[in-house]
């Protein structure tokens, strides 16, 4: 246990003294949510809300591709 300690408090001393580093951290946190922000909504579209009315609609798409691709 004591170990563990020491490595967490090796991580939380490098992070608290980084100057430059929390900034670049800053903008990759930044960079990566629009990147998932954007993938999500230009290039995946929730196609069974917008081809199907009904949740037993969807359902049997569903099924009918999984069985499909499965033979």
């Amino acid at each position: 246990m004591n170990l563990l300690r020491r490595i967490i408090d090796l991580y939380v001393d490098g992070f608290r003294n980084m100057t430059i580093g929390k900034s670049l951290w800053l903008l990759i946190i930044i960079k990566l949510f629009l990147i998932f922000v954007v993938l999500k909504l230009f290039f995946f579209p929730n196609f069974l809300n917008t081809n199907f009315s009904t949740d037993e609609a969807r359902a049997q798409h569903v099924r009918n591709e999984l069985i499909g691709n499965a033979k």
